[in-house]
């Protein structure tokens, strides 16, 4: 069995308490491996060695910083079955989403190095005669990553690019469950000779490395992709030093379906969002709300192509759905379904964890259609992160408008619909950060990736995404002294 270690300034360390955390596969329920259990003393090791490393590292040209993410993305390239099996090993999912996954990071990194040449800032007239004024754009400083359990590679990937192109050093927090595929690719930056300090990877669980990172006073900038009770406590600490902080947290997608739509095309992207990586995305369409008129033919049709949906080994080609990540994870989305059913709900297919043969060891949780269904159950109100598909019926579409944005969530949002005007008036109304328009996720990496209320504060992705890991500093360049 392997045992990991943690990353700091350069170096392969153990936790100093010689404590250690089990990495299970959610398909086997064997270890995967053992990782260091660290607390407050590493957290403040590796705060110490990023803030020594980001001068010099912010010092260097853009160009030289993206360098080390280009050779990275050559190394994962040239490496790709090894990262796949090792998402699979940790996370669970089947090999085609693990090979997407692996995909997803490469491009990331990608387009994080593009930006070298494109961190940009303003030259303004000023008032004043012989003077002009600079907006530069610089680097926070220390930068802490925070990523959680559903993509191991991508999103640790997600925070690392952008930090280091900016100039910024990073102190990396992957989730303890899913910590292998980080720690992989912090050894691809190693191989790559990056100075120590720049990337420093710790491991532990959120409350004895994760708090004490968060409310160092030596972090100047926050990441975070996570739950929403991660996201308040984050945010807490952080206020404590008055951080800088991006939050991408839980969502409660709406997937709503009008009279007019292709039922077939809504019907094979509702599947395939809600399922993907066994419902263990925030953008899945979380509550399905499909027009009186199709709802018999709608439901129907969402039935067949769920039963036909393959669940077992992940790493058979065939399989279109793995496990759920760990035990507390299948036991809550069991637990939400039971609840649904004692609410008066109707449990079309699934409904309860599978067991016996191939099933025996691991976290399977079948696909599973709840109908019967109302607004106010927790059910339509509460992550399920599960592959699980409750769905009510409406009649007119301002009924599902107002349904939707009945949420403490605003992450994304689907509609299918042909109506132009219906179109550009869910535009216009629904109340979330993302609107996916006869399509399902994933989303454009080079487009921009944020929520609203509980779904966070700012986000990732494109310009607007690099622009969070960079302040603005105000020149007033004045020339008229000799």
């Amino acid at each position: 069995m392997e045992k990991h270690r943690m990353f700091v300034n350069g170096e392969w360390i153990e936790a100093a308490s010689g404590d250690t955390i089990p990495v299970l596969n959610p398909a086997t329920e064997e270890t995967a491996g053992f990782i260091p259990r660290g607390n407050a003393k590493e957290a403040e090791l590796a705060v110490e060695a990023a803030a020594k490393a980001q001068k010099n590292w912010a010092d260097l040209s853009p160009v030289k910083r993206a360098a080390y993410l280009k050779r990275v993305v050559r190394r994962i390239s040239e490496n790709k079955e090894h990262f796949v099996k090792l998402i699979v090993k940790e996370q669970g999912k089947p090999l085609n989403e693990a090979f997407g996954e692996v995909d997803g990071a490469i491009f990331l990194l990608e387009h994080a190095a593009e930006w070298a040449l494109r961190i940009e800032g303003d030259v303004l007239p000023s008032e004043r005669e012989n003077e002009q004024i600079l907006i530069m754009k610089v680097p926070h400083g220390v930068t802490l990553g925070i990523t959680p359990w559903n993509y191991p590679l991508a999103v640790p990937a997600r925070k690392i690019g952008p930090a280091l192109v900016t100039g910024n050093t990073i102190v990396l927090k992957p989730h303890e469950a899913t910590p292998l595929s980080a720690l992989e690719l912090t050894r691809m930056f190693e191989l790559e000779g990056l100075p120590p300090g720049v990337l420093n990877v710790v491991t532990g669980t959120g409350e004895e490395i994760g708090a004490p990172l968060a409310a160092s006073p030596k972090i100047d900038f926050i990441t975070l992709t996570g739950s929403v009770r991660a996201g308040r406590s984050v945010y807490m600490n952080a206020a404590r030093n008055i951080a800088s902080v991006s939050l991408e947290l839980g969502g409660k997608a709406p997937f709503i379906v009008m009279d007019d739509a292709d039922v077939d095309s809504a019907v094979k992207h509702a599947v395939a969002s809600r399922m993907a990586n066994c419902g263990q995305v925030c953008i899945c369409n979380e509550r399905t709300y499909v027009h009186e008129a199709i709802y018999d033919e709608f439901v129907s049709k969402l039935a067949e192509a769920m039963r036909k949906l393959r669940v077992g080994n992940p790493l058979d080609p065939a399989t279109q759905l793995g496990p759920k990540v760990s035990r507390e994870e299948l036991d809550k989305v069991h637990r939400m379904v039971r609840n649904a059913k004692e609410a008066g709900a109707e449990i079309v297919l699934g409904g309860e964890p599978l067991t016996g043969g191939p099933y025996d060891k691991g976290y399977w949780f079948p696909p599973t259609l709840i109908t019967n269904v109302h607004q106010q159950m927790e059910i339509m109100r509460e992550e399920v992160f599960g592959p699980v598909i409750p769905i009510m019926k409406f009649s007119h579409f301002e009924e599902a408008v107002s349904m939707a944005n009945d949420s403490k969530y605003g992450l994304s949002a689907y509609l299918f619909t042909n109506n132009y005007r219906r179109i550009m008036q869910a535009i216009r109304e629904i109340d979330f950060g993302e609107i996916f328009i006869n399509r399902t996720g994933a989303e454009s990496f080079h487009a921009f990736h944020g929520g609203y209320r509980n779904s966070g504060v700012h986000g990732d992705d494109g310009k607007y995404g690099i622009d969070a890991y960079l302040k603005k500093k105000t020149v007033y360049l004045n020339f008229s002294e000799p």
